[in-house]
């Protein structure tokens, strides 16, 4: 796969935090080597966080994210300063600039404390390291680390690439190769991917969690075969042999398995993509807790993408309507999607989210840690749907048996 067609999620996510006019546009910059931001001597520019998906040498494919000014004020800037704290929740990399003429600040030592306290690799850049200082050293908070900081200037250039270095360094170490579905299967096996095509797909092109299933089968010298629902059976019936896995889109599951023969390894691209970002036990657990809905309970459905909804959309209709009919139950709905996750979870019986194709592992992580630190079971859209089709066992089943 090019660099440039790694899906964002993928990538490593570098976040850009500091005061306004610390420089923050200027070093992604200097770092990127395009004007990519827009640099001002005005305070409270970035109003919004903005994210770019690139390749940085020696990093590779990252996507940079600048946000507003940690000491941004008024109630607007109330708000801007918590968009800039929720982008900590999808950063691998933090890189803190802070005016060295200034020095660091109650707001700098504030977003460290964050940043350590999640976890998060991070670089402190003391920008404008031209300017006169009259010998004066910034004084660092006594948690910093003095091997993570480096003075920069942005007008100079001096030390961008050395920033650039400490930032790559600063990666977290490669653990074991992750895959989707290439680990289920051997060279050569046929995989039968079944992928309606309804109001609701769309026009035009396959979502990412079939582009990159099929991707990874291919890698692993498969051969992907993508069916509509309508041609699955007679597909299965001209292939002259069993494949292997068979793939569907969550919608179709119980379509699908009365047409697939139990001897056929059966799963769905969402349960898929729980294993893939490390948190199937946890979500098969949760989609349990609908046995045990009562009336009056509060769900959230939420999706890590915003997009138009159709009539027929699965999150805000279609899941509520199959949870209602499962439960018998008069249950309440809330919805959220993109960026959006409530920080306070309590007044939830159950969290439903989608496969998290578009957020970042440490993103998908956050949600599901949110949800367990407050003891609130949460599953995703396609774990929950094979629950209530009474299919889960076997849907899961096909991960337990890795190839060789």
């Amino acid at each position: 796969m090019s660099l440039n067609a790694v899906p964002s999620a993928d990538r490593i996510h570098i976040g850009i935090f500091g005061k306004r006019n610390a420089g923050k546009s200027s070093i992604i910059n200097a770092v990127t080597g395009q004007s990519l931001a827009i640099v001002s001597d005005i305070k409270g520019t970035t109003t919004d966080p903005v994210q770019k998906a690139m390749e940085l040498l020696p990093l590779g494919p990252v996507v940079i994210i600048d946000t507003p000014g940690l000491d941004d004020e008024g109630e607007l800037g109330t708000l801007r300063i918590r968009k800039a704290y929720q982008v900590l929740n999808k950063t691998d990399i933090a890189v803190l600039v802070i005016d060295r003429s200034a020095g660091m600040t109650a707001e700098d030592k504030r977003i460290l404390e964050k940043i350590q306290e999640k976890k998060i690799p991070y670089v402190i850049a003391f920008n404008k390291s031209d300017l006169n200082t009259n010998g004066q050293e910034c004084k660092l908070s006594e948690s910093a680390d003095p091997s993570r900081c480096i003075s920069v200037s942005t007008l100079t250039g001096e030390n961008i690439r050395e920033l650039k270095e400490l930032i790559a360094k600063q990666v977290p170490s490669a653990g074991t190769e992750k895959h989707i579905a290439a680990d289920l299967i051997h060279p050569g096996d046929f995989v039968v991917l079944v992928i309606p095509i309804d109001s609701s797909a769309p026009r035009g092109r396959l979502i990412l969690p079939q582009q990159q299933t099929i991707r990874d089968i291919l890698e692993a010298g498969g051969a992907a075969i993508a069916v509509r629902d309508t041609e699955l059976q007679d597909t299965l019936a001209r292939l002259g042999m069993k494949p292997a896995l068979v793939i569907t889109d969550s919608q179709a599951f119980k379509k699908v398995s009365a047409i697939v023969p139990q001897d056929i390894p059966l799963t769905s691209f969402s349960i898929l993509f729980a294993r893939y970002k490390g948190n199937l036990e946890t979500v098969v657990h949760g989609a349990r807790t609908l046995d045990l809905l009562q009336d009056g309970d509060k769900i959230l459905i939420s999706e890590g993408c915003t997009h138009h909804r159709q009539c027929e959309d699965i999150g805000t209709v279609k899941l509520p309507g199959w949870i209602r009919k499962h439960t018998g139950k008069e249950l309440l709905f809330e919805f959220t999607s993109g960026t959006e996750f409530p920080d306070d979870l309590g007044q939830y019986r159950l969290i439903i989210h989608c496969g998290g194709c578009t957020l970042n592992e440490r993103e998908m992580k956050y949600r599901l840690q949110c949800a367990c630190d407050q003891t609130i079971p949460i599953t995703n859209y396609g774990t929950a749907i094979a629950h209530m089709n009474g299919i889960l066992n076997r849907s899961i089943a096909p991960l337990n048996k890795r190839s060789s």
